[in-house]
């Protein structure tokens, strides 16, 4: 399957000398009306890759796979508004509701930026109807799988278009939630923490992806939970995986990751995101289930997990 090249390096210093020094940081979150467990389509795709099939070969057959597993809530990744009317009809048929999209960006050169913000725009116009309360972009890298880190004047560039999008996205009533994977965290993290000190926390939220956060910190729990210590209120939403021994497994459970403090940290400031399953495979992941079986026992967790959010 296609990957997404998995640097394994943050100088979490910054973390640790400079977090009584920064500005307190508050976002006003949505209310989720519905709350209910998302699921992105990105972990069902990678259990459809593992038995040679195509998710969106039969887009239709597939969310009734989806709709088998007992999950309700929907987020998508979607390239252009075409992509989102035609989503719209199947997320009726099977009673989906799509409180989140995933959608790629280009943002840290201006002539890219100008189309990709207008990319986002369409998207969000076509999708209103469905009552979709967040949008969630990783902005590209230099290039997928390379090395190269974004210059100065790049990270400027990026941090002025994500503000930007994430305004304009309050016309629908959205709100904007920026993405990693690990390449934002390489070279003390001088990516990630400058979307998050340079953007306006009303125009732009945060969509913690937990494991990305601690498989771009070399598997560190510390340089996660720092992290939610600096920027926890600015949290809309959670991308939940889990691993052992770094590999990601088949379901959502016990493992690498200290869920239940994450939840707690969470608790004690009071912040209650949208949660996004996205129990992903890798190819040293484990093989004894299929996609519809992971997915219902990844519910059942989620549920237990969080339930005092889900009341």
């Amino acid at each position: 399957m296609n990957k997404i090249n998995r640097r394994r390096f943050l100088n979490t210093a910054i973390l640790a000398a400079g977090a009584s020094a920064l500005p307190e940081i508050t976002f006003a979150q949505e209310t989720i009306e519905k709350k209910q467990i998302s699921c992105n389509q990105y972990s069902w795709i990678t259990f459809y890759q593992r038995d040679g099939k195509d998710w969106f070969a039969n887009l239709d057959s597939s969310l009734a796979d989806f709709s088998a597993s007992g999950l309700k809530a929907y987020e998508p990744g979607l390239n252009n508004k075409d992509e989102a009317k035609k989503l719209l009809p199947l997320l009726k048929k099977y009673k989906l509701s799509m409180p989140s999209v995933y959608v790629n960006s280009s943002l840290h050169e201006a002539a890219e930026a100008e189309k990709s913000i207008q990319t986002v725009m369409d998207i969000a116009e076509a999708i209103s109807p469905a009552g979709t309360k967040i949008i969630v972009t990783n902005p590209n890298p230099v290039k997928w799988g390379g090395q190269e880190n974004k210059s100065d004047e790049q990270l400027t560039e990026q941090a002025s278009n994500l503000d930007k999008l994430g305004a304009a996205l309050k016309k629908y009533g959205m709100t904007l939630a920026y993405h990693t994977h690990d390449v934002e965290l390489r070279a003390a993290a001088r990516e990630f923490h400058h979307m998050m000190l340079s953007t306006n926390p009303q125009n732009v939220a945060l969509c913690l992806d937990v494991h990305w956060i601690y498989r771009g910190s070399g598997n560190s729990e510390i340089a996660l939970f720092d992290i939610v210590k600096l920027y926890g209120k600015r949290i809309a939403e959670l991308h939940l995986r889990q691993s052992k021994n770094g590999i990601w497994q088949e379901t959502f459970s016990d493992g690498d990751i200290d869920y239940q403090k994450l939840v707690k940290m969470l608790k004690e400031i009071s912040v209650k995101p949208n949660l996004v399953l996205e129990q992903c495979l890798e190819e040293t992941s484990p093989k004894t289930v299929d996609g519809i079986e992971a997915h219902k026992r990844d519910l059942a967790v989620a549920n237990e997990v969080f339930k005092d959010w889900l009341k």
